[in-house]
């Protein structure tokens, strides 16, 4: 279970957004500026809640009244963003393996195997990503978080950069890594139509509070704006 109850003010805006989680993708909806990086950056721990609680699993991650914060490098959380920030100096193989060999974790033959094929980038390992399209560079990007064996999954707009081919070229991928992968993600979009193929939990953030939490019943109608 994810659970996150935090406050953190941002200049003139401030994020306070409660809800808990139990889903296999919990979605976080709402329009640019409404508070959702600034809420999937907390739980990575690259922001400190002014005030708050988030854990996952029971374990506590950030607990203002009890002073608690666990470093970014101490989460076992991966991050997948809008773009892929792969090193464009290293190939693929080598980018694949950077989150595994920086978290000092042994090598495991079966798990890259099953990431390479999940994730269809067989074949890819020797390129460097000057020469991968947008969706595999992507798909590069989401294999190197898996390798690094995390026990939470953040993905801020990672279609967001694609065009409409592209992003219906990797979205099967990422309902694949929902149902095959075993490892909880939390998925943010302020697109409609992505939240309804993947999430299965979604909290509606508005002005950096949710107002909504649900299936995706809670997702504006299809012909509403978002």
């Amino acid at each position: 279970m994810l659970r996150v109850d935090v406050s953190r003010r941002l200049g003139e805006f401030t994020v306070e957004a409660a809800f808990a989680s139990e889903g296999r993708v919990t979605g976080l909806f709402g329009a640019s500026g409404a508070g959702k990086t600034s809420l999937i950056n907390m739980i990575a721990g690259l922001l400190r809640p002014d005030r708050g609680i988030i854990a996952i699993d029971g374990e506590t991650l950030d607990d203002t009244s009890a002073r608690t914060h666990v470093p970014v490098h101490r989460r076992r959380i991966g991050y997948v963003f809008q773009d892929a920030r792969l090193f464009p100096h290293l190939d693929v193989r080598e980018n694949l393996d950077y989150g595994r060999r920086m978290n000092r974790l042994t090598e495991d033959a079966a798990q890259w195997r099953r990431v390479t094929e999940l994730l269809d980038i067989g074949e890819l390992l020797d390129r460097r990503p000057g020469k991968l399209s947008g969706g595999e560079r992507q798909r590069v990007a989401l294999g190197r978080a898996l390798l690094s064996q995390p026990r939470l999954l953040l993905m801020d707009e990672p279609l967001g950069s694609l065009d409409e081919e592209r992003k219906e070229e990797i979205l099967p991928y990422l309902v694949r890594l929902r149902d095959e992968a075993g490892i909880p993600m939390v998925y943010v979009s302020h697109d409609p139509s992505e939240m309804r193929k993947l999430a299965t939990q979604i909290a509606i953030i508005k002005r950096g509070r949710v107002t909504g939490f649900g299936g995706t019943e809670v997702l504006p109608a299809a012909h509403a704006p978002a």
